[in-house]
């Protein structure tokens, strides 16, 4: 069985460069990009959806926890 030529149209602009273009790898090696990652353990993965709710409730737990802080230096310093 003869495999078909097939030609294929290319569509880039001229003023494309893809030599300029970056390799990004795959698997453990890869390069991450903009910030952490973070592995949920999966019980935990299970009570938030998304990204953005893991995120405000870690939020919410900091703000508590620096309230909370205040309270306590607060509370000391009048005794």
């Amino acid at each position: 069985m003869k495999k078909d030529k097939t030609t294929t149209q290319d569509e880039l602009r001229p003023e494309y460069d893809l030599k300029s273009l970056q390799v990004r790898k795959m698997g453990p090696e890869r390069k991450h990009f903009g910030g952490s990652i973070v592995q949920l353990e999966p019980d935990v993965a299970e009570v938030f959806p998304d990204a953005a709710s893991v995120n405000e409730a870690l939020r919410f737990l900091i703000r508590i926890t620096k309230e909370s802080n205040e309270v306590r230096s607060h509370i000391g310093s009048d005794a």
